[in-house]
């Protein structure tokens, strides 16, 4: 698409430049935080509550995005832009501070309020400021703006954690805080600030009192985060106490889920349950798995963080590549297609990772799994958002936009709790108190490999699932 008329084209160039600035700075978050995520669990004493430093995130980002969607169809996407990038900095400052892995997750969990915050709000940002042309072409920049930080924070952040420490990962990244703010904030104020027409808030008296958001969905939510987080705590107790929590939880999640998703989301319905059902599953199998790559490289392989970090830097580039694909007009038909096959790509790469826990296999085949991995994951990704705008009216498009993130948060954490009871049931909690050893010149990994293998294959046969659901992603 030629600049004149396009996303970087002088009518959109500066609301491009400021929006796709601030995933920059979630990306380089994202990327320099897993590979520093092993070293700060050893050193503050929680390899055993690995998971929660990841779902944490994910929890409480569940209540941002509702949040942020009632306050973006109502008051218009500005000041939840500001508000969760605040407490994205926030939780940063919190994690790298931590003394104990409790304080440090209690971190994790401010970040990703603020995360919930932002990703929705940005959503509403791109339906409302961009014409239909160009939505594809913006959200497929979302996924371009990965590519510098997943090469270069991996590899930045592994050579902060060993010369540095780990606590700098976290205490550096809220400077890069004031370029969004500067640069986003003015033009979503211009393009996107208030409330968009025949929204609630404009219906008389079905909004009276109620403010910026609607109280109901903000119990909802609550609702979803407790639940989903009293899950977490159970899947990582083994104890036959651990099942009061986790009944409790269930009676709060799946009620509080079926009226914040779209009606149909989980029989995989035509059109739009299908899109949100199916980013939840791509998501949570991808993160899921990608969160115990590094540690499994660390301790099974004996690899140091910035050499494991690499081993999925390169996968952001082929990520970017799968949405430039989808974005492209002559591949408009055939989207459902490519997203069956991006699915296919991604279960393969999932399945294909605990090879690396034989010696026998060279450590390097994790890079190009997961390579073809972020291809799959870009065809599939950026293309649940394209439909959700073609599905929503723009009064709903922060309603909508928040259940396609909290498929994706709540699925991320539900299979990092599964993913992370499977992990320390079979013995994964003890990997760092088991020295790696050298034997002829050659590494020798820690113990418990099968710990491993149970996060990543169940997560192959999601996304093995997620493959069916794109036959249901057109509207007969």
């Amino acid at each position: 698409m030629r600049a004149g008329n396009g996303v970087l084209g002088r009518e959109f160039r500066a609301l491009t430049v400021g929006i796709v600035s601030v995933v920059l700075l979630i990306a380089f978050e994202a990327t320099a935080v897993s590979t520093a995520m092993p070293v700060a669990a050893r050193e503050l004493d929680g390899v055993s509550l690995y998971a929660f430093a990841f779902s944490a995130y994910f929890t409480t980002s569940l209540l941002g995005m509702v949040l942020s969607g009632q306050w973006s169809d109502r008051r218009g996407p500005l000041g939840a832009v500001g508000f969760g990038i605040a407490g994205f900095a926030v939780g940063l400052v919190c994690a790298g501070t931590a003394g104990t892995m409790w304080v440090f997750i209690l971190g994790r969990a401010v970040q990703g309020l603020g995360g919930g915050f932002v990703i929705v709000a940005l959503y509403v940002v791109v339906g409302r400021a961009y014409p239909e042309r160009l939505r594809p072409a913006i959200i497929a920049s979302f996924a371009a703006s990965w590519v510098v930080p997943s090469v270069v924070g991996p590899l930045a952040s592994g050579a902060v954690t060993e010369h540095l420490g780990w606590r700098w990962v976290f205490l550096g990244i809220p400077v890069l805080v004031v370029l969004p703010l500067g640069l986003a904030l003015p033009q979503i104020r211009v393009r996107a600030g208030g409330p968009p027409e025949g929204n609630a808030a404009d219906r008389g008296a079905d909004s009276v009192g109620r403010g910026v958001v609607d109280r109901r969905r903000v119990r909802l939510a609550l609702g979803v985060s407790v639940g989903a987080g009293l899950l977490q705590y159970a899947a990582q107790d083994v104890r036959w106490v651990a099942l009061a929590p986790g009944v409790l939880g269930i009676a709060l999640l799946v009620p509080s889920v079926l009226r914040l998703l779209p009606r149909g989301t989980y029989r995989a319905a035509r059109g739009l349950p299908s899109a949100v059902l199916l980013r939840g599953l791509a998501a949570g199998a991808f993160v899921s798995a990608e969160s115990f790559v590094p540690l499994m490289l660390v301790t099974q392989r004996g690899l140091t963080p910035t050499l494991a970090g690499m081993s999925i830097a390169a996968g952001g580039v082929t990520w970017a590549l799968g949405s430039h694909v989808q974005s492209r007009a002559r591949f408009e038909p055939y989207r459902e297609r490519l997203m069956t096959l991006g699915m296919l790509l991604v279960a393969a790469a999932i399945a294909t990772v605990p090879g690396a826990l034989l010696d026998s296999v060279p450590v390097w085949s994790v890079a190009v799994a997961w390579t073809v991995g972020c291809f799959g994951m870009g065809l599939v990704i950026a293309a649940t958002g394209v439909l959700l705008f073609k599905l929503s009216p723009p009064e709903e498009a922060g309603t909508n936009s928040a259940a396609l993130q909290i498929s994706d948060g709540l699925s991320n954490a539900l299979l990092l709790a599964v993913g992370g009871a499977a992990f320390a049931a079979l013995g994964g909690g003890t990997v760092a108190h088991t020295a790696t050893t050298a034997v002829n010149g050659t590494a020798v990994g820690a113990s418990h490999p099968a710990a491993f293998a149970a996060v990543f294959l169940p997560m192959a046969g999601v996304a093995v699932v997620g493959a069916w659901v794109t036959t249901r992603l057109r509207v007969r």
